[in-house]
């Protein structure tokens, strides 16, 4: 009985002394563009990587199964409207869709800013605040 009271009471002050925030880690935010795929045309190197940039943010920071979907729709849609080419933003938005499960042990997966196995899960508030500053930080220094 003595050992069950021990236990739980560790359990208790385990549970009670240790906040959210404390074990929360975010790495600084990184974009390399558009991972595996080329960034623009021969023409244009550089054609689409802004939309690119902008997706690897929300890829950094994760969130819901939703929230990675719009992001996956606001990346074709971007591309689409860089190259007029329909067919090119499907390739890309299909690749990502594949790609880029937050299960994957890849420097590009859903929510590659947090530690592997987060998974699909809403950011917090402590959580957004983070992404905010490391995101300002990140952008001022550029």
């Amino acid at each position: 009985m003595i050992i069950r009271l021990l236990f739980f009471f560790s359990v208790l002050s385990f549970l009670y002394g240790c906040k959210e925030e404390d074990s929360i880690q975010l790495s600084n935010f990184t974009s390399d563009g558009c991972s595996l795929f080329i960034d623009g045309t021969f023409e244009n190197p550089e054609l689409w990587k802004d939309c690119c940039f902008k997706h690897d943010i929300a890829y950094w920071q994760g969130g819901t199964r939703e929230e990675r979907e719009a992001a996956d729709l606001a990346f074709k849609k971007c591309v689409e409207k860089k190259t007029g080419k329909s067919e090119l933003a499907e390739l890309m938005y299909q690749a990502v869709r594949t790609g880029g499960e937050p299960y994957f042990p890849t420097w590009y997966r859903w929510g590659y800013g947090w530690p592997l196995g987060r998974g699909y899960r809403a950011l917090s508030p402590v959580e957004k605040k983070m992404v905010n500053q490391k995101l300002d930080s990140f952008l001022n220094e550029r």
